[in-house]
């Protein structure tokens, strides 16, 4: 392993609970442990799992006026999500789009009091928050958390295992935030995450990750999962990841997430545009895009992975699209993926071929997600 890569806070107890370490967006990150992915998997569906994402990027941002309507206000100038009407306690997803409508990451967005915080992806964090400070430095102080860590607890049985531990944690819905101690540590928590069940993620000092991270564990429906895990959850889930099925060369239309806007920011809308590519976002809402991000279901076992080229007949001669993600779904129970496609070929039941190996393999444009989610609403 390379000495260039950083560690989390959890290295150590990766390695005691038998973690095999990859690198991963510029970290030592346990891709699986003893059990195997697909144990993993299927654990973090029926039970609780827990993941490492102390990679992410967190930051506060306040407003130097110390109201927080006008921190709210400086991010929408970077992102199309309505962040004025997010209320004390909730959080939001969202984009940070560029002059081409482009997006240059997605992330969350939560509030507290008079602060808003911000979890960015690890392999993205240092030019996000170096954007944003160039952007809203002069409105907006902001205050890279590097010293924090960051523990997802997932699954059906998350909410009775943090329960315990944090009485005051079950009363939160999805998308609730909430600050509480876990194991004598401060934490601030979320319900969500990034697999479709129930779940939280969970804030706290670096100093404190593996107290909270035993105290888990240390709960029989609690088992490690890794990054592989978490990659196939997040595909059942129909969730993108950034960098293979969203990124600069995708917008939020094409890329299925113009759920994420709020009417607010649409034309007609009370605050509409005034985010980086706002007149080819808003345009494309209207009148629609030339492709569509999908899910696609393949026949028989093998997957079909990233890159993967996508057509309309079974001799591969009329190339509609392609795969950005793709596994094997445990839970579904055969190959799933996601890609783009010709938006004539977008609608739910279309019959595709997908490349493999110089094999055409039949596959069908699936309704996303796969696995009916968990949240607790």
């Amino acid at each position: 392993m390379s000495d260039s890569l950083q560690r989390t806070p959890l290295y150590d107890l990766h390695l005691s609970l038998g973690g095999r370490m990859v690198p991963f967006a510029g970290y030592e990150m346990p891709v699986q442990y003893r059990a195997g992915v697909m144990a993993e998997h299927q654990h973090t569906r029926d039970a609780a799992g827990l993941f490492d994402v102390s990679h992410m990027g967190q930051a506060h941002l306040r407003a130097r006026s110390g109201r927080v309507e006008d921190a709210a206000l400086a991010l929408e100038r970077l992102v199309p999500a309505d962040i004025l009407s997010l209320k004390t306690g909730r959080q939001r997803y969202t984009q940070l789009t560029d002059g081409k409508g482009g997006i240059l990451d997605d992330l969350m967005v939560s509030r507290l009091g008079d602060t808003l915080i911000l979890v960015v992806n690890a392999a993205c964090k240092d030019a996000d928050l170096a954007h944003i400070a160039a952007a809203l430095g002069e409105d907006c102080i902001v205050e890279p958390l590097p010293d924090r860590a960051l523990i997802a607890v997932q699954g059906p049985q998350a909410g009775a295992v943090l329960a315990r531990l944090a009485p005051s944690s079950a009363d939160m819905r999805f998308m609730d935030v909430a600050e509480f101690e876990v194991a004598g540590v401060p934490c601030v928590a979320s319900r969500s995450g990034y697999t479709g069940e129930d779940g939280f993620e969970l804030g706290m000092a670096a100093d404190g990750a593996v107290r909270v991270a035993e105290a888990l564990l240390a709960e029989p429906e609690v088992a490690p999962a890794g990054l592989g895990a978490r990659d196939s959850l997040r595909l059942e889930a129909g969730l993108c990841l950034y960098g293979s099925d969203i990124d600069r060369e995708t917008t939020p239309v094409e890329g299925a997430l113009e759920w994420s806007i709020q009417k607010s920011r649409r034309t007609g809308g009370a605050r509409v545009g005034g985010f980086p590519g706002a007149d080819i976002i808003l345009e494309q809402i209207e009148g629609g895009v030339s492709r569509r991000r999908v899910g696609i279901a393949v026949e028989g076992r093998a997957p079909v992975r990233g890159g993967a080229r996508l057509f309309a007949d079974d001799a591969g001669t009329k190339p509609v699209g392609h795969v950005t993600s793709g596994a094997f779904g445990p839970t579904f129970g055969g190959p799933v993926a996601m890609g783009y496609v010709e938006t004539a070929f977008a609608a739910t039941g279309t019959p595709l071929f997908a490349e493999l190996r110089g094999r055409y393999l039949p596959a069908t444009v699936a309704a996303l997600p796969f696995v009916a989610p968990g949240f607790k609403r």
